[in-house]
């Protein structure tokens, strides 16, 4: 069908476009089910399954936090208030799916099955927190801004190729959609019907720019509609909608039916990172009106309410966790120090010849 460009209205064109993506929710904030359809196929276990983890992973994050600030880790990247979207996340995939995470992920990482000291290691810049089994599932936590999308497409890609039944999951911010790398990865996947699943883990800022002004788009979800990828947005805050989302999206690409864009509505309470000062971008009112969201408080009121949490199991949990983050520290202090010889051995794995002297004269030098 063809039409005449004076019967064009840009206006309407883009509203048919651009109109919000509804929001799926399956807990509003006071943990009151408002999707019974979808929490009827979720079991007990599945549900206490993925309160532990949300637990597991605030007391991470304090604790973390706590390290940081004492000097025995480096800067860290806080987690606080977007648990749903991470653990929930990957707990709704298996050990044989792959995972590559942002470097805010990385108690998701932990969670799919990295050992905590070697994530303490990455947080060190120890080369050691780079070093995974080869049967480890997961790349190690992406820096760059975007850069999670175009290796994980990668793989996604090989495991079509491969016919391999198993999924890639892959993390990345509001941010994130501002760069050339997400369109480019979320491309490649779409035009390959390649089974990954990208969560947009959108908390409002880009470090301290704002949604508002890093997009004219009313969602990011819709991002995916240029590149032919079914998106949807959820409650980010949700635990259960997330958990069921990303349940739901693996079933969808293990079908050979492509990749899916999730945007998770989230909100970190903390700072972007342990140098950052978030006051000068958002204020105090803000942040409590997120607080209010608190997928911990959400799920805590539903399953407290159904008798299946208490306070004596969160304490467990609680505990559990603390006792894991000393033996973590532990582990990490056993590490042998880095030399120089060996970040200069690390660079190549046939070193030119001005690397190879400088190598020698290190040798040397720590020999003595």
């Amino acid at each position: 069908m063809t039409i005449k460009l004076s019967d064009v209205n840009f206006s309407k064109t883009f509203e048919d476009y651009a109109t919000p993506f509804d929001m799926v929710q399956v807990l509003d904030p006071e943990g009151k089910v408002v999707d019974q359809e979808t929490i009827e196929t979720l079991s007990d276990e599945e549900l206490v399954k993925i309160m532990e983890d949300i637990v597991w992973g605030r007391t991470l994050d304090e604790r973390t936090i706590l390290l940081n600030r004492q000097g025995a880790l480096g800067n860290y990247a806080t987690a606080g208030g977007q648990e749903a979207s991470q653990l929930a996340s990957i707990t709704a995939i298996t050990r044989d799916d792959f995972f590559v995470p942002t470097y805010r992920d990385i108690g998701a990482l932990i969670k799919h099955g990295l050992p905590m000291y070697k994530a303490f290691l990455w947080y060190k810049g120890h080369v050691g927190g780079n070093q995974y089994d080869q049967d480890f599932h997961a790349y190690i936590p992406q820096v760059m801004v975007g850069g999670t999308l175009p290796p994980a497409a990668g793989v996604a890609m090989g495991k079509k190729f491969n016919g391999s039944k198993s999924v890639v999951l892959t993390f990345c911010g509001d941010g994130a959609t501002s760069q050339g790398d997400f369109y480019e990865g979320l491309n490649f996947a779409g035009a390959y019907k390649a089974p990954l699943i990208t969560i947009i883990q959108n908390n409002g800022y880009g470090i301290s720019v704002p949604t508002s002004k890093q997009t004219a788009a009313q969602t990011l979800a819709q991002k995916g509609v240029g590149v032919g990828v079914p998106a949807i947005r959820v409650d980010g805050m949700d635990p259960v909608a997330m958990y069921a989302a990303v349940k739901n999206a693996r079933a969808y690409a293990l079908e050979g039916n492509g990749p899916v864009l999730i945007e998770a509505m989230t909100y970190r309470f903390g700072p972007h990172t342990m140098s950052d000062d978030p006051k000068r971008y958002r204020t105090d009112e803000e942040v409590e009106v997120w607080r209010a969201k608190d997928p911990l408080k959400r799920l805590r009121n539903y399953l407290t309410e159904k008798g299946l949490w208490n306070e004596e199991k969160e304490l467990e949990v609680y505990e559990a966790c603390k006792q894991e983050v000393k033996e973590a520290m532990s582990q990490m202090a056993k590490e042998p120090a880095q030399k120089v010889s060996d970040f200069l051995k690390n660079m190549y794995e046939v070193p030119p010849q001005n690397i190879q002297e400088q190598i020698a004269y290190y040798e040397r030098k720590e020999q003595q």
